[in-house]
């Protein structure tokens, strides 16, 4: 098949065996059939899934097509304009199909009948904006219009850097609906689905990518393009393949549940991953090498081809699953406790000493970030060593413990019990914004990315350039000089906890997600400013760093004064509507965790300023050292001591006859 011919049958492929899946996955799981009471009809039974699907594929039209080219090809190229036109392409796409399924979606919700009245329009209307569903609709499709017109519009690198972080974002939504908004893993669930959409959207939207821009590159360069495709597909295999079990495990609640319509439909979806994964490994390890030959080029994108297809039936069989009912449909009791109203889980036993070491809740998100981290670090290492480089020991011990660190904490008992005791989300807190930053920041991932990995001269950006961008860029430079990191370390605690942030982390998964990003960093940033190795545009002398550590160690310190002496219960609401029947009240509670702000906030303070001191002390004895052996190179001390006089002497005879 030629470049052009495949630039067409490719799509047409994909489009097809996801019709073909997506109509018999409907018809075999009865997502499809007709409802007792409050039918909507055919139309819209069909129409929903079927208008969902071209959501999903346009979505990965929109967002793999604009990592791919951030990562894989060069601005100002001819395949670089055309992904950016196969993007704003498929973002139209998504907007009209978006708009579609939110209409179909009230007509499935209120079984109304289409009208051109005013009273429809406004029962449309109210749908659109105050319900959950209909307002996500609404933003994906906003934000999709948006999408059209940027992905047009832009050409530079930075500025597609920031419309495909949007085009990312968008999906986000999309990943809060369906079944899992109604189990008590709710935030499993979801967290589970968002990472699986985004993973699949990357991988498939590349690969349609590839195809497109087959014609517009020679066969040399297109090898090194589909070699650098390949490391983003594998990521993002990884990502939907283990987001996808999490996600699987949950809807079917156990192996019984692979005899029900739902298991039959998620073991094609299941076999079509397995086989792209197989295709793509057989092409990255044997074929791409190849591909200069016409041969191999041949097979290649046969091969391709055939990915295609079973990623078509892989996107039309996960459109229909979500309308169809899994077997663990888990149902809410006639009387809830007042924990599982706020947090759809029931309330967890007791935290005993025991269970700080064997309560678990893993968060998916950054069970990914911790293993990628490691991952990643160690496989740059390893690349150092095998080329004859040292790197410190101690680097890599102090960053694999900070990960291990960030694991326990966001997914262990402080991830578990943070939601019902205020004093674990403060202990939490502290982790994140103190500890785990003191760990990582001597990791130095920065220069070990700079050394590790491969510097490439072909005018395109791997992850070595986007890194050394970022941290060059005039925002990297203001949030890393140390007066606006001080400034955010500690500003940051009074504004989380005395405004509405705090409540939003407690409500929303998503602002709880932002909540632990936010303190990472900011904790981050302010260790590096301070103690870091890894280059930064300005640091402050030895003095000035002391002297900012003790102004930030008072604040810290008073900030935690200010919550044991509250007399008031923050987000009283919640925590005080827990109705736990263990451990403290919640005010006693709380003030155990402005204690722990208090306390656990300042031991790092005083390791930090340990580490200053001695920094300081070691860089005055490599001066002196500097010193010493300029002298060496100068020649007899006492001749130089000499010389110094007779100069001082000249200077004070000149200054005299003036």
């Amino acid at each position: 098949m030629n470049s052009r011919a495949l630039r067409v049958a490719g799509p047409a492929i994909l489009l097809a065996a996801a019709l073909a899946a997506i109509v018999w996955a409907l018809a075999f799981g009865g997502g499809a059939a007709p409802l007792e009471l409050a039918d909507p009809g055919p139309v819209v039974r069909w129409g929903l899934p079927i208008a969902t699907m071209v959501v999903n594929l346009s979505a990965a039209g929109m967002c793999g097509t604009l990592v791919a080219a951030l990562f894989a090809l060069r601005s100002g190229d001819k395949p670089f304009e055309i992904a950016l036109t196969a993007a704003s392409i498929s973002a139209a796409v998504f907007t009209i199909a978006s708009a579609l399924v939110g209409y179909l979606g009230y007509l499935d919700f209120s079984a109304a009948k289409p009208s051109l009245d005013s009273t429809f329009g406004a029962q449309l209307g109210q749908w659109l904006v105050q319900t959950e569903a209909g307002r996500t609709w609404l933003i994906t499709t906003i934000a999709g219009a948006a999408l059209t017109v940027l992905a047009f519009a832009v050409r530079s690198w930075t500025a597609t850097l920031f419309v495909a972080l949007l085009a990312l974002a968008t999906l986000v939504p999309m990943g809060t609906q369906g079944h899992s908004g109604e189990l008590s893993t709710h935030n499993v669930a979801t967290t589970s689905l968002i990472l699986h959409m985004l993973g699949a959207a990357v991988w498939l939207g590349g690969l349609v990518l590839m195809v497109f821009i087959r014609p517009a590159m020679k066969r040399r360069g297109m090898a090194d393009v589909l070699s650098r495709y390949s490391t983003i597909a594998l990521v993002a295999f990884v990502v939907v393949a283990v987001s996808g079990t999490v996600r699987a495990a949950v809807g079917l609640g156990g192996w019984s549940g692979l005899d029900s319509a739902y298991g039959t439909i998620l073991l094609v979806k299941v076999v079509a991953l397995l086989v792209i994964g197989f295709l793509g490994a057989v092409y990255r390890t044997r074929l791409i090498a190849r591909l200069r030959e016409d041969d191999a080029s041949r097979r290649f994108w046969w091969l391709v081809t055939l990915e295609l297809a079973f990623m078509g039936i892989a996107s039309g069989a996960a459109a229909a699953l979500a309308r169809t009912a899994p077997p663990n449909v888990e149902q809410l009791p006639d009387v809830q406790t007042p924990a599982e109203i706020l947090t759809s889980s029931p309330l967890p036993p007791e935290l005993t000493i025991a269970r700080w070491f064997t309560e678990w809740n893993i968060d998916l998100l950054w069970l990914f970030v911790c293993a990628f981290a490691i991952f990643f670090y160690l496989a740059g290492v390893r690349r150092l060593r095998r080329r004859g480089d040292a790197w410190p020991v101690y680097r890599t011990i102090l960053w694999i413990l900070g990960i291990l660190l960030l694991f326990w904490v966001t997914c262990g008992p402080v991830n578990a019990y943070s939601d019902y005791l205020f004093s674990v989300h403060m202990v939490g807190h502290m982790l994140l914004t103190m500890a785990i930053p003191l760990l990582l920041v001597p990791g130095s991932p920065v220069t070990l990315i700079a050394r590790a990995v491969a510097k490439r001269g072909d005018g395109t950006r791997g992850g070595r350039e986007w890194v050394l961008w970022a941290v060059h860029t005039p925002f990297a430079r203001v949030v890393t000089n140390p007066f606006v990191a001080a400034g955010l370390f500690v500003g940051s605690l009074w504004v989380f906890y005395y405004t509405d942030l705090f409540r939003w982390s407690l409500y929303d998964h998503l602002g709880h997600e932002w909540m632990t990003v936010h303190f990472l960093i900011t904790g981050y940033l302010f260790v590096q400013s301070l103690v870091g190795i890894d280059p930064v545009p300005y640091r402050l002398p030895y003095p000035g760093r002391l002297i900012t550590l003790i102004a930030v160690m008072a604040i810290h310190a008073f900030f935690g004064i200010a919550i044991m002496m509250q007399s008031g219960l923050f987000v009283a609401e919640w925590f005080g509507s827990m109705g736990r029947t263990w451990g403290a009240t919640p005010l006693q509670d709380q003030y155990v965790g402005g204690g722990a702000a208090w306390s656990i906030g300042e031991i790092p303070t005083l390791i930090l300023a340990i580490t200053v001191a001695i920094q300081w002390s070691r860089n005055d004895e490599r001066a002196q050292r500097r010193r010493d052996r300029a002298v060496d190179r100068s020649g007899d001390t006492e001749l130089d001591d000499y010389n110094a006089r007779l100069a001082a002497l000249a200077e004070r005879d000149a200054r005299a006859r003036r």
